[in-house]
């Protein structure tokens, strides 16, 4: 199997789909509300944590299913995935948020 056909997979695209949301929170939170610290956890904040807790089954399902099948293409996916939830989780640790 090709890399293109295995990324339209969606347990290998999803997670990239939701890393990409879950950075579109945290940009938009920031844009109209500033990086400042609020006393209390906001909406942005639990919709952030909840898409950031959703992607790890499915990228360990996406381990399961495909890594042994097609090792040289999932290790690229998932370090396509890897990079979305660094990118995801940056501005949060660098703004401390």
């Amino acid at each position: 199997m090709k890399f293109s056909d295995l990324i339209r997979k969606p347990s290998a695209y999803l997670p990239l789909v939701m890393s990409g949301t879950a950075l579109a929170v945290v940009v938009g939170h920031v844009l109209f509300f500033g990086p400042g610290r609020e006393p209390d956890e906001g909406g942005a904040a639990h919709v952030f944590q909840l898409i950031i807790g959703a992607q790890v089954p499915l990228v360990m399902f996406f381990v399961v299913r495909w890594l042994p099948r097609f090792t040289k293409q999932a290790l690229a996916i998932l370090a396509l995935q890897t990079l979305a939830m660094i990118a995801a989780l940056a501005p949060v640790y660098l703004l401390g948020l």
